[in-house]
């Protein structure tokens, strides 16, 4: 049967090691189940923080167009198809 995981080794400094360690025994984890849900927990930060930036884009050209409503996205596409 093949292996689901894979094993990796790296290093921590000692504090985040302990620290590490403490948090897993807390929670009743091992340190790899803590390991994985913090990464979890990263990509989850990670994608709101594109989603956002991606929004402030959006804002801004919404602006530099002259899009406030939805009347003025309509008329935008309606536009666009005109051409």
């Amino acid at each position: 049967m093949a292996r689901t995981t894979q094993v990796m080794s790296f290093s921590l400094p000692p504090e985040i090691a302990k620290e590490l360690e403490a948090m897993a025994k807390k929670r009743g984890m091992t340190r790899s189940q803590l390991l994985r849900e913090m990464i979890k927990v990263f990509r989850t930060y990670v994608e709101e923080a594109e989603f956002e930036e991606l929004q402030r884009y959006g804002e801004k050209r919404a602006r530099e167009l002259n899009l406030y409503s939805e009347e003025d996205i309509e008329r935008l596409i309606y536009e666009a198809r005109s051409t």
